[in-house]
């Protein structure tokens, strides 16, 4: 889990610096502002998750943050779309989602086979 937890913090802080731009130079505010809660959600429910109350729990907040991951590459591809991410920034955050949405995939099924 700490390399899934590194790597979303990782992600968060980039979606935090995407939302600052998207809002001061492109003038987006809303649907900036929900790929900052999706996009940031995956880590903070990973945290959450560390000091889960139980297995069920810890499971749970796994799935959350899949999830958030999925939410999250909803709104990216919404922005590149409407041309407010340029290709190059959309394929770099793209990947880095795609990481994470596997990685917690694998997670949460293994958790679930134990």
């Amino acid at each position: 889990m700490s390399l899934i937890y590194e790597k979303s913090k990782l992600f968060s802080i980039q979606i935090v610096r995407l939302y600052q731009y998207l809002r001061d130079e492109k003038k987006e505010y809303v649907i900036s502002k929900q790929l900052l809660r999706s996009g940031t959600s995956i880590g903070a429910n990973l945290a959450e998750a560390k000091y889960a109350m139980s297995r069920n729990d810890f499971i749970a907040k796994q799935y959350i943050a899949l999830k958030e991951v999925s939410e999250t590459l909803y709104w990216l591809e919404l922005l590149y779309q409407t041309d407010y991410l340029a290709e190059e920034q959309y394929y770099n955050l793209l990947q880095k989602a795609e990481e994470l949405r596997k990685l917690l995939s694998s997670s949460t099924k293994s958790l679930q086979e134990q």
